[in-house]
């Protein structure tokens, strides 16, 4: 199993469970230019739609930001991995929150930055081998030639990359919506070739690294 697979395996299978009946209409934040979970959605009858810049090119996805999505309505929402580098964040939210119908379903996965600590770094950076290709294994190495401290490179890495905290995402996520459950958990085993999610979460269990994943669950507030 790859670890692009493993990924796309259990966030189907955090997912699945909490969207409505087919078939309802899905719509896919940040599916990626793998088409993200489109592909499962359709495949079990759901209307699924992936909205990404880098969605492939073929029926059923459009090619913007949500933000610039022409209006639609729809039964779920799922958001992997994209609210934390929006543009626009109360936006991209509000949005989110106009587009869901009453009682409709929203399921975010999202990573928590600030809670990526120096000991979970070098956790991270210890599972890398020097020929993979991962951000985590540039990451070692720009770290390492910066001879900064962790706090500050990471606060440095996050600001050029404009990234939103999970605290701000989960704030606005609950002003809007709501909340039916929300926990951190696994992350980095998606990029990490070494690594599966259960060793990942043996990890976190055992004090030697903190959750960075995000996996949250909510409903219109309009219900």
């Amino acid at each position: 199993m790859t670890r692009v697979s493993e990924w796309f395996d259990q966030t189907w299978e955090f997912v699945r469970p909490a969207l409505p009946a087919v078939p309802a209409t899905v719509i896919e934040i940040g599916c990626g230019s793998l088409g993200g979970l489109v592909p499962r959605l359709r495949s079990v009858g759901y209307d699924a739609t992936g909205v990404d810049p880098n969605a492939p090119d073929e029926p059923g996805y459009e090619h913007v930001e949500f933000e610039r999505l022409p209006a639609a309505q729809a039964d779920a929402i799922v958001a992997c991995t994209s609210l934390h580098h929006v543009a626009d964040l109360d936006a991209a939210l509000d949005r989110l929150a106009s587009s869901l119908v009453p009682g409709g379903a929203l399921i975010v996965v999202e990573m928590a930055w600030e809670r990526y600590d120096e000991r979970t770094a070098r956790w991270c950076f210890s599972q890398v081998a020097d020929d993979d290709d991962s951000w985590i294994r540039h990451q070692r190495d720009e770290f390492a030639e910066s001879g900064r401290p962790w706090q500050v490179y990471r606060g440095a890495w996050a600001a050029e990359a404009a990234l939103h905290t999970g605290t701000e995402v989960l704030d606005g996520l609950d002003e809007r919506f709501g909340l039916v459950s929300k926990a951190y958990g696994p992350y980095f085993f998606g990029d990490l070739t070494t690594v599966t999610y259960a060793q990942e979460q043996s990890a976190i269990e055992a004090g030697q690294i903190t959750a960075v994943g995000i996996r949250y669950l909510a409903t219109s507030r309009s219900a």
